[in-house]
C-alpha cells in the first residue's frame, strides 16, 4: 500500500501522463505532417493533374522560381502583408480598449462592430464587388461621380480596396482579442496612475500598451501569417485582376495548379507558403522574449 501511495504521489508530481497527447499527435500526424510530406514529394515532380506523375528534380522549382509572375506574387503578398498590418493593429487596438469599457453603450457597439465577423469571405467579396461596380452600384445609385470609379479595374487603386475590405472584415477578429487583453489589465495600475494626476492618454502609452505587449505580438503573428491565406475573398472580388495587380502567393499557386495543370510548380508554391508562414510566426514569437508565459505585471 505504501508503495501504491509513492507511485501515485510521484504520478501526480509529474503531471498528466504524455499519452493524452496521442490523439492529437495522431490527427496532427495525419492531417498536417503526411500531406505536407506529400506536396514536398510532388514539387520535384511534373503531374498535369491527371496523368502519370514524373519525377522531375529541381525542375519545377527551377520554373517556379525563375518565373516572374512568381516574383510580383510575392511581392503583392508583402504589400498586402504590411498595408494590411499597418490599416488593422491601430483600428483593432484602439476599438478594442474601447470595448472593453464597462458600459452598455460600449456592449451594444461591440456586438455591431464583431457582424462582419460572422460572415464568409466570398459573401463579403461579393457585396462589396456589387457595391463598387462603377455602373451599378453605389456610385451611380448615390449620385456621386467620386464614387462610380472602376475602383477594381484600375490597377492604382485595387490593391488599396482589397485592403480597405480585408481590414473590414477582419478587424473584429483582432478588435475581440485587444479587448480581452485589455480587460485582464488590473484596474489597480489605472487608479494609481490618476492619483499621480496622469491623464487617459498617459494611461493608454504607460500603462495599456506595455501590458499588451504579448496581445500584440498574438495578434501580429495571426495578422501576418493570416495574410498568407487571403484566397478566396480575393478570387471573388478580383480574380487576381486587373492583370496581376491582386494574384498573391494563394492565389497564384491554385491558378499555376488548377488553371494551368502544373501540380508541381503549385507544389513548390505551396511549400514556399508554408516556409514564409513558419518563419514570420517564429520571428514573431521571438520578439516576445524567452519565457513568453511570464506574466506582465512582474515588476509593476
Amino acid at each position: 500500500m505504501a508503495f501504491t501511495r509513492s507511485a501515485t504521489r510521484r504520478a501526480r508530481e509529474a503531471g498528466p501522463s504524455g499519452w493524452l497527447a496521442a490523439p492529437a499527435l495522431i490527427f496532427f500526424l495525419a492531417f498536417a505532417i503526411i500531406p505536407l510530406a506529400g506536396v514536398v514529394a510532388l514539387s520535384f515532380t511534373k503531374w498535369d493533374g491527371l496523368g502519370e506523375i514524373t519525377f522531375d528534380g529541381v525542375g519545377s522549382w527551377v520554373r517556379t522560381l525563375t518565373d516572374p509572375v512568381t516574383g510580383n506574387a510575392l511581392w503583392v503578398t508583402a504589400k498586402i502583408m504590411v498595408f494590411s498590418y499597418v490599416v488593422q493593429t491601430p483600428i483593432s487596438l484602439l476599438l478594442g480598449v474601447f470595448t472593453a469599457g464597462r458600459q452598455r453603450y460600449r456592449a451594444l457597439l461591440a456586438v455591431l462592430y464583431f457582424v462582419p465577423l460572422l460572415l464568409s469571405s466570398a459573401a463579403i467579396a461579393i457585396a462589396f464587388k456589387a457595391l463598387l461596380d462603377p455602373n451599378f452600384g453605389m456610385g451611380a445609385g448615390l449620385g456621386l461621380p467620386i464614387l462610380a470609379q472602376d475602383w477594381l479595374g484600375n490597377s492604382d487603386l485595387v490593391l488599396f480596396v482589397v485592403v480597405f475590405v480585408i481590414a473590414w472584415q477582419f478587424v473584429p477578429f483582432h478588435t475581440l482579442i485587444y479587448q480581452g487583453g485589455v480587460r485582464q489589465i488590473p484596474g489597480s495600475l489605472y487608479e494609481a496612475a490618476q492619483i499621480d494626476g496622469a491623464g487617459r492618454v498617459q494611461q493608454f502609452f504607460n500603462i495599456t500598451l506595455p501590458q499588451l505587449k504579448y496581445t500584440v505580438i498574438t495578434s501580429s503573428t495571426l495578422m501576418a501569417v493570416g495574410s498568407l491565406a487571403y484566397f478566396d475573398l480575393i478570387f471573388v472580388l478580383t480574380a487576381g485582376g486587373p492583370g496581376y495587380s491582386t494574384r498573391l502567393l494563394p492565389l497564384h499557386m491554385y491558378l499555376t495548379g488548377f488553371k494551368a495543370n502544373d501540380m508541381g510548380a503549385a507544389s513548390t508554391l505551396g511549400v514556399i507558403l508554408v516556409v514564409i508562414g513558419l518563419a514570420l510566426a517564429l520571428l514573431l514569437q521571438r520578439l516576445g522574449g524567452t519565457n513568453r508565459t511570464a506574466s506582465q505585471l512582474e515588476g509593476a
